[in-house]
């Protein structure tokens, strides 16, 4: 079966719904807009994970075990010890599936701007200098690029253990406002 198009209609009203892409995709920006639309809370799921000085946080596989286990929710798909349990208990997931060469675009734009910002993200972490792009084989910027293929094989690897779960693939920004004028507008109107 094909995922369904920003176009197709939802088959009910989603209450716990997960936002897949790489990273500076926009997933965050579409999760809470969906969390807007629906009336669901958006939980940020890298708030959770980060702790100060970027090392993850002893709680976060119990935070995450917490609010998913609530009747609504939307969150981003990510983080290895917790994306198989919010795959479990999500009943859609939305893929965002940009082109690499625009994701990269993002990547740098964002990291370049909130560096020179010097923008808090989460519990007092910062962007590192853009130079450490050379030194830290796990920059957000490399891992975007070398990441992105991974999008799609997990997204597949879920659709075959979950061929009940609505997958919704969404190529591109206008495809994804598109979806949330239309279906997601639509299935807010249906009964939870």
């Amino acid at each position: 079966m094909p995922f369904a198009t920003p176009t197709d209609s939802l088959p009910s009203r989603p209450r716990r719904v997960l936002v897949a892409g790489t990273s500076a995709s926009g997933k965050t920006t579409l999760a809470r807009a969906i969390g807007e639309r629906l009336s669901i809370p958006h939980i940020e799921i890298d708030a959770l994970f980060h702790g100060p000085d970027w090392t993850p946080r002893e709680t976060f596989v119990a935070e995450v075990e917490e609010f998913s286990s609530r009747p609504g929710w939307v969150t981003e798909w990510q983080y290895d010890a917790v994306r198989p349990m919010l795959a479990d208990r999500a009943d859609l997931l939305v893929w965002l599936d940009l082109p690499r060469a625009l994701v990269m675009k993002q990547v740098l734009r964002r990291t370049w701007g909130r560096g020179m910002r010097r923008q808090e993200l989460w519990n007092g972490n910062v962007e590192p200098p853009l130079w450490t792009v050379f030194t830290d084989r796990d920059h957000i910027i490399r891992w975007a690029w070398t990441s992105h293929h991974q999008n799609a094989e997990r997204v597949q690897e879920l659709h075959e253990r979950r061929p009940e779960l609505t997958i919704v693939r969404l190529p591109s920004h206008q495809a994804s406002q598109s979806w949330l004028d239309g279906p997601v507008r639509d299935a807010a109107t249906k009964a939870g």
